[in-house]
């Protein structure tokens, strides 16, 4: 299933629109979550990937530990981050906010 295209997507818009903040699922058991996310984001802004800035300077392959050696699910682990003007949260479970703060 293509994570882009995530049809439990969320949007949520407040009265300011810098506020917008999307949800979406990260498959947790496929390789390269950073690339899903820059995916996500691509798909957010309506461009293609190779458009956005390197994932690899924000994250450093910590979404990767974070996945491949998962701490237990009852440490709720979350990593926060900036990219291409979001704010960024995953969780341990593949639950991504998108949060635009540009």
């Amino acid at each position: 299933m293509d994570e882009t295209s995530d049809s439990r997507d969320v949007m949520e818009r407040g009265d300011d629109p810098s506020r917008n903040m999307v949800r979406r699922t990260v498959d947790t058991s496929a390789g390269e979550p950073a690339a899903r996310i820059a995916e996500m984001v691509a798909d957010i802004e309506e461009t293609e990937p190779t458009r956005l800035s390197n994932m690899w300077e924000c994250t450093d392959g910590v979404l990767d530990h974070l996945f491949s050696n998962p701490p237990s699910p009852e440490a709720g682990m979350k990593v926060t981050f900036s990219y291409e003007g979001y704010r960024i949260t995953v969780e341990q479970d593949g639950t991504a906010e998108f949060v635009r703060v540009e």
